[in-house]
């Protein structure tokens, strides 16, 4: 298949590379030349402009940093739907609001395109090894033409609903996310302030009622899994900054909700502070220098 991808950051470009091993033709556009030099090595087409790219795909897969860009990219001149063609499908996989998604797609069916909404999840170590979880808002139909080719690039394709339902879903996960990370460093740096060996915490919390992802695969303290960017100095992973536009963009959507999100409230303001203080590049289970001398 002709698949024009657009966006080959640390999440694109792993994602981009998995779909040429999977034998599709890729037509690929980024700001970055070195990126676009690489998947060109591998294959890929390189494209003067989103419109170019779209222009010539039979799918249109999209993933950006943040809303302002799915609106450029789609919207402007040299956009997505200056090019596309009518009945062409597209996916944006950016994590962005759920009112962007709509916006987004409502103007893409006014030229005959449906568009759906699919953020990720697993992280950059789960784009490169094809194990995403993609979060799917769009129409059963729509759904059906995506579903495969998502799966060349994930392990669980989830259809969530209409488009931007998949926002939904990605935002409140990392709501949570972010909540349960602060919630475990709290625990583990009482725990050491109070004499515990760390190692037997851990032990106990990830045996009993406090168990829970944050706990028991990416634990915030050194040592307790090797595997956790916690053992590296808190390099890699899933950046800081990245948590607080996560919890900006849930928080903001409970505000228009009229939903209190009170903790969720609470967890933007320390990531906010983490990422004034310099370590917003640091994986967010750094969050937990905030409770150690």
């Amino acid at each position: 298949m002709n698949i024009a991808f657009i966006g080959l950051g640390n999440m694109g470009a792993p994602m981009a590379r998995n779909l040429l091993k999977a034998g599709h033709t890729l037509h690929v556009f980024d700001l970055n030349q070195d990126v676009l030099a690489e998947l060109a090595q591998l294959g890929g087409h390189v494209s003067a402009s989103p419109k170019n790219a779209a222009a010539q795909g039979e799918l249109v897969i999209t993933m950006l940093p943040a809303a302002a860009h799915v609106r450029s990219v789609y919207l402007g001149e040299e956009g997505v739907l200056a090019g596309i063609r009518a009945g062409t499908p597209a996916v944006d996989c950016s994590t962005i609001d759920p009112q962007t998604a709509r916006d987004i797609a409502a103007a893409a069916s006014r030229q005959g395109v449906d568009l759906a909404d699919a953020p990720v999840s697993g992280g950059t170590g789960g784009a490169q090894a094809g194990t995403l979880t993609f979060m799917v808002g769009a129409s059963a139909q729509l759904f059906g033409q995506l579903q495969p080719v998502l799966a060349q690039m994930g392990r669980n394709i989830v259809h969530c609903g209409e488009v931007g339902t998949g926002q939904i879903a990605k935002i409140c996960n990392n709501l949570l996310l972010g909540i349960s990370m602060v919630g475990v460093s709290e625990a583990m740096a009482l725990g050491n302030a109070l004499g515990i060996d760390t190692q037997v915490l851990a032990g106990i919390i990830n045996s009993s009622t406090g168990r829970c992802w944050s706990s028991d695969t990416y634990n915030p303290w050194p040592g307790v899994v090797e595997t956790a960017p916690s053992s590296r100095g808190y390099s890699g992973g899933f950046g800081a900054d990245l948590m607080l536009k996560d919890l900006g963009l849930a928080t903001e959507a409970a505000k228009q909700a009229r939903q209190p999100v009170i903790l969720g409230a609470v967890a933007q303001q320390l990531y906010q502070a983490m990422s004034l203080r310099g370590d917003g590049g640091l994986d967010f289970s750094a969050i937990i220098k905030a409770y150690r001398n």
